[in-house]
């Protein structure tokens, strides 16, 4: 017979003397009418009884193995490198290596072929269809009028910076047609005709 699932527990505590008095009297009542959780009690009871008797021995020696098997187990626990942990499962059989050694060449190989896609998408030209406003400067085209871009600045910049300062004067010496004036009056709503 098997113990009342929900007494097992507390058979338990009762072999090791945990209870209070109050529920060892009430577990003992059931105990004696359940044959049972009577025989669960006495197991555990010699159970508990040959844990306390058991003598240990502070002169046992531990083996050279089981050193070994403890400094394998704490160097396993130690945090390793990236590296290390990527090739740890690999040192165990060489059966692995032929494996990964395909596997490693096509990451390889496919990591060399997007970088190769995405440099020329960065260096690939324009499209067609794409405004380029940027046009080639010469000397010659330093003298006549630019029209005021960063990207023509840039380009004067770079052929020299007494060009560059020639321009800039030019173009704020030149003169600008007036800014149209806005009055209160310009922007009253006017009715539409019909």
């Amino acid at each position: 017979m098997r113990p009342c699932a929900k007494n097992r527990k507390r058979v338990a505590w009762l072999a090791l003397g945990a209870l209070d008095a109050q529920q060892a009297r009430e577990l003992r009542a059931h105990v004696e009418a359940c044959e049972g959780c009577r025989r669960y009690l006495e197991e555990t009871s010699m159970m508990t009884q040959a844990l306390k008797e058991a003598q240990i021995s502070t002169e046992t020696e531990p083996s050279e193995s089981f050193h070994r098997r403890v400094a394998r187990a704490i160097r396993a626990e130690e945090p390793r490198s990236l590296w290390e942990a990527m090739v740890a499962p690999f040192r165990t059989t060489p059966l692995k290596w032929r494996l990964a050694l395909p596997a490693l060449g096509a990451m390889a190989v496919a990591i060399l072929v997007l970088s190769v896609l995405a440099s020329k998408s960065r260096t690939g030209s324009l499209p067609s269809s794409a405004p380029y406003s940027a046009r080639t400067v010469s000397a010659s085209s330093v003298n006549s009028d630019l029209p005021p871009t960063l990207a023509n600045y840039r380009l004067v910049a770079n052929q020299s910076l007494e060009a560059l300062d020639e321009l800039l004067t030019r173009q704020a010496n030149k003169l600008r047609p007036p800014a149209p004036i806005y009055t209160a009056s310009t922007f009253a709503l006017v009715e539409p005709v019909d």
